[in-house]
């Protein structure tokens, strides 16, 4: 049974930060990838960032110069430093986890989600 928990969601105007964060626990084998999703209603969920226990890492096109992705092995705990965020980088953000190397690719466990919210 593989729990992750979030923080780090809430309201923030245009230009401002957030600092996402989600420890995984309770996996019997290493989580090699971690990830953040974001979902607005009425779209499709999209890959924000991704990050491995090695340190290989993804960002989307949108978010990157302005996003980072980091991860602390010993605690099983990935961050998502938001930063100059837009009113378009509004939405539930879902923490992910795989047992996989694939950033990309199907995730096994989820988060709650968080909202995040950037007021123009």
């Amino acid at each position: 049974q593989v729990t992750l928990v979030e923080s780090g969601g809430g309201l923030v105007q245009a230009g401002g930060s957030l600092r996402l964060s989600c420890a995984a626990s309770g996996s019997r084998f290493a989580i090699n990838a971690m990830g953040w999703y974001r979902q607005a209603p009425g779209k499709q969920r999209e890959l924000v960032a991704a990050i491995t226990s090695g340190g290989r890492s993804h960002l989307a096109d949108s978010v990157k110069g302005r996003f980072t992705i980091s991860r602390d092995n010993a605690k099983n705990t990935a961050y998502l430093q938001m930063n100059s965020l837009k009113p378009e980088d509004t939405g539930v953000y879902y923490c992910a986890a795989d047992t996989s190397y694939s950033l990309t690719g199907e995730y096994d466990y989820w988060g709650q989600g968080t909202q995040v919210t950037v007021s123009s």
